[in-house]
């Protein structure tokens, strides 16, 4: 068995996704002022909370609730106002909904008090580089950790991203940073990895990214790609971020034919049609159902 014919099946707490079965579909929300696709959208508590329910009924897998903007040249937000943004919020959705919740920060108080409101999975786009405790708070809570790469922060991320041997040297990031959780208590198995499209990364990076997005099945780790609405996809449309959920779809496809095996997007109703037409070509066959 080589390891991208790895099965990869999380199980933890009362979930299970089995990652193997089909692609699954993590769905954004963002409660945030300034998010580069949506923000101020659903930044208030009862739209936010409205617009995760809707998300989930179109059929997302995991709601992914953010309350810091990662654009590019953004500014940070303190943690008591990360907290003030997203613990009503996954509290509610947690009562309503059966699927897992993740919080997308990265910040060890922050990921700790939305596992007590409700969360289940962690999503650290700083790969535990900016918050050394966040390790101990994924180990303790027993639940899945995102580790994504990204060149510098939010901040910088962008001012002129340059490599000598881009996936090489993003492999090599994301194998440190598993080995750093593995290190800290992280089950193996709960880790997933994202190469980090748009972060730190020019529009002809994320293209070879996606093109060679098979080389990280080597990792031995599920792999979450997020390229939705993203600057790239602008750089070759035209278009602003709302208007790029038709170009998302086609980089999605990509993706899932190249091995991704959770898409993170804003437009999930798009996406579930999308996943399950890319699924059938990858597999050769269709899956009739997506529960």
């Amino acid at each position: 068995m080589t390891s991208q014919d790895s099965p990869f099946v999380l199980e933890w707490s009362r979930y299970c996704l089995n990652l193997e079965e089909r692609t699954h579909i993590m769905g954004v929300l963002n409660v945030t002022p300034d998010s580069f696709s949506d923000g101020g959208l659903f930044f208030p508590h009862d739209k936010a909370i409205e617009h995760g329910l809707a998300i989930a009924g179109d059929g997302a897998d995991i709601i992914d609730v953010g309350g810091e903007s990662t654009r590019p040249y953004a500014e940070g937000t303190s943690e008591l106002e990360e907290m003030d943004r997203v613990i009503p919020v996954i509290e509610a959705l947690h009562k309503e909904l059966n699927i897992p919740i993740s919080i997308d920060t990265t910040k060890a108080s922050v990921a700790r008090e939305a596992l007590k409101a409700g969360a289940s999975i962690i999503n650290d786009i700083g790969a535990l580089r900016f918050d050394r405790a966040m390790v101990d708070v994924a180990a303790e809570g027993d639940v899945p950790l995102i580790l994504m790469h990204m060149k510098g922060r939010p901040r910088t991320m962008q001012d002129s991203p340059t490599y000598s041997h881009l996936i090489p040297e993003i492999m090599d990031f994301l194998q440190a940073a598993v080995h750093q959780a593995i290190e800290g208590g992280v089950r193996r198995d709960l880790i997933i990895i994202d190469p980090g499209i748009g972060f730190g990364k020019t529009a002809d990076h994320n293209l070879e990214i996606i093109r060679d997005l098979s080389h990280f099945h080597s990792l031995n780790q599920p792999i979450l790609f997020g390229c939705s609405r993203k600057a790239f996809i602008g750089h070759i449309l035209g278009k602003e971020p709302r208007h790029r959920d038709t170009g998302t779809m086609a980089a999605v496809t990509a993706g899932v034919l190249n091995g991704a095996h959770i898409v993170r997007v804003h437009n999930v109703s798009m996406a579930v049609e999308t996943v399950k037409v890319a699924d059938a070509l990858k597999r050769g066959r269709s899956i009739t159902s997506h529960s």
